[in-house]
């Protein structure tokens, strides 16, 4: 028998691994084989540590079959097997005067039965049978299993019943066709695996029953989605001489071929470069690699493009994006709530830091609940408008120091900015415009496909939607509190022909606060746990995501009270 795909096409051999995702989870399965979506956390990490001694593969010669002398260990044998459609890397065979032995190493701990002793999990047991059924298509003379765990640091055996050899092929029927269902499966629920689970920062179980409209009460939701390595180091070089090289486990800059300054390669999660900075190709491959974005700027601040490697499959979202972007109802409906949401955070601001009058916030009120009954997006921009209006007309109120004459503000300008404060909200939006683009691309969304801001060569329209809810909460209110806090000075902008823009000090001071910003932690308005803004902009894609896929009813952009 030999799998085929459509069209007569040969289908994929699925890897064992993913045929273990499937006994575990079939919404893992999906994100991982249909998707192609991986999230690393501290468990696989502890994963891959307890593979480290299995991993390096065994010299054998297969040319003639596979055939392993006795006594003999091999580690990391790779077989494949078109009768069951299955391919995959057995970590450790054992050849004795009984036969051979296959062992599998994991993580963690067995399990116990009702009398105490230990036995291994169901979707382990069953990855050992496939192997053991693929192995005796080789002709390898296996004759036991047993699983190595290293919580336990003891080898529990595998039962290689009748029962559980025959489960396998009836499994790996089941995961294909839910794999050409094209739908992913539902979340489990209140399911204690979701917590370990490395997807579940994507997956988001009570999220997305609450966003399906499968449960009613958002307060039930357990674990607010912590990514790891969320904390990494983001590298900032501005000066045109620096040259970034990997040696070893470090990234290098040098200037003039002198060492400036080290940074450990897996601390480090992002890379932006202003201005013609040099990066070795050895750099480049291995941030691709390992999903470290690279960013460039003009030496202005103004965003130029991002490199990265390849995205998250998305396919079920961009074909709904392309499709549902081009209903006029689904775009007004998003574009409503974003504005809305905008608007509201705005008036915030403007209650937390201004001296607005109450007759200028009651008409802020009056806009952003005005915008659901707005007819088309023309109607959408005047509300906008005329929101944007009232609040940078009382933008300068929020300078606590009246004396810094410096920091005069009267309306808002760009292409160029023509004063410090416009100058530090270009920046802004432009570093919150990369953030996002980043965003959309890492969850698969297409970023310059947008709902409300209309797309243009080289506009991430998404993206920009996006950033309306939060322009507010993050730029608007970094802009004044570097002010407030004289962390910025009037020494660092630089006035010119083409307006104003900061110095390199200028720029150095906007990211630190920048930064410190991303790792503020806010209170998500639904779920009312706590997260940092870098996670909640990857939470509100993948809830637009959820949209776009057929998976949530509408989309609740992001408000603080």
């Amino acid at each position: 028998m030999r799998f085929a795909g459509a069209c007569g096409e040969a289908a994929p051999l699925m890897d064992v691994r993913r045929l273990h995702n499937y006994a575990y989870c079939p919404r893992l399965f999906y994100y991982q084989w249909v998707e192609r979506i991986f999230v690393e956390n501290a468990d696989t990490a502890a994963g891959s540590e307890a593979h480290r001694q299995v991993d390096k593969p065994t010299r054998l010669d297969t040319k003639e079959g596979i055939d392993i002398p006795e006594d003999v260990t091999v580690r990391s044998l790779r077989l494949t097997s078109e009768t069951l459609g299955l391919a995959g890397v057995i970590d450790v065979v054992e050849n004795g005067p009984e036969g051979c032995l296959i062992l599998d190493y994991k993580r963690g701990s067995a399990r116990r039965d009702e009398t105490g002793e230990l036995i291994p999990k169901a979707p382990d047991a069953l990855q050992v049978a496939a192997y053991v059924l693929m192995a005796r298509e080789h002709e390898i003379p296996v004759n036991g299993a047993a699983v190595y765990y290293a919580g336990d640091r003891r080898r529990v055996t595998v039962d290689l019943s009748d029962e559980l050899l025959a489960r396998v092929p009836a499994l790996i029927a089941e995961a294909r066709a839910v794999a050409g269902s094209g739908t992913c499966p539902p979340p489990l629920e209140n399911d204690a695996r979701c917590k370990y689970c490395s997807a579940y920062p994507v997956c988001l179980p009570g999220e997305s029953r609450y966003w399906a409209g499968a449960v009613q009460e958002s307060s039930n939701i357990q674990y607010p989605p912590v990514v790891d390595g969320d904390e990494g180091e983001v590298v900032v070089v501005q000066d045109a001489r620096a040259y970034l090289s990997k040696h070893g486990d470090q990234i290098q800059i040098t200037r003039d071929g002198e060492l400036v300054s080290k940074h450990p390669f897996r601390q480090v999660r992002a890379v932006y470069l202003f201005g013609p900075v040099q990066m070795s190709a050895q750099l480049v491959q291995a941030c691709l690699e390992e999903g470290k974005d690279i960013s460039y700027f003009a030496p202005s601040g103004r965003f130029l493009g991002l490199l990265r490697g390849l995205p998250a499959s998305g396919i079920d979202a961009r074909l709904g994006q392309y499709s549902l972007f081009r209903e006029n109802e689904t775009c007004l409906g998003l574009a409503r709530e974003i504005v809305r949401a905008k608007i509201h955070n705005q008036r915030v601001l403007l209650l937390r830091n201004g001296d607005a009058s109450r007759a200028e916030t009651d008409q802020l009120r009056t806009l952003r609940d005005s915008t659901a009954e707005a007819m088309d997006l023309t109607a959408l921009l005047g509300l906008e408008g005329r929101a944007a209006a009232i609040y940078f007309n009382n933008f300068g109120s929020m300078i606590k120091d009246k004396k810094m004459a410096e920091f005069s503000f009267s309306q808002r300008n760009r292409r160029p900015p023509r004063d410090p404060i416009n100058a530090l909200l270009s920046l802004g939006y432009s570093i919150l415009a990369k953030e996002l683009a980043g965003v959309c691309h890492s969850v698969g969304l297409d970023p310059f496909f947008g709902f409300y801001h209309k797309p243009r060569y080289g506009r991430p329209a998404l993206a920009l939607d996006l950033m309306e809810e939060f322009r507010p909460l993050t730029v608007d209110s970094l802009a004044i509190s570097l002010i407030n806090r004289c962390e910025v000075a009037a020494s660092d902008f630089l006035f010119s022909s083409q307006g104003c823009n900061l110095n390199e000090h200028g720029r150095r001071a906007f990211f630190q606060g920048w930064f410190r910003r991303l790792d503020d932690e806010i209170t998500h308005p639904v779920f009312g746990y706590r997260m940092s803004y870098r996670r909640m902009y990857e939470v509100q894609a993948r809830q637009l995501w959820r949209f776009l896929r057929g998976e949530a009813k509408t989309y609740t952009a992001f408000t603080t009270r």
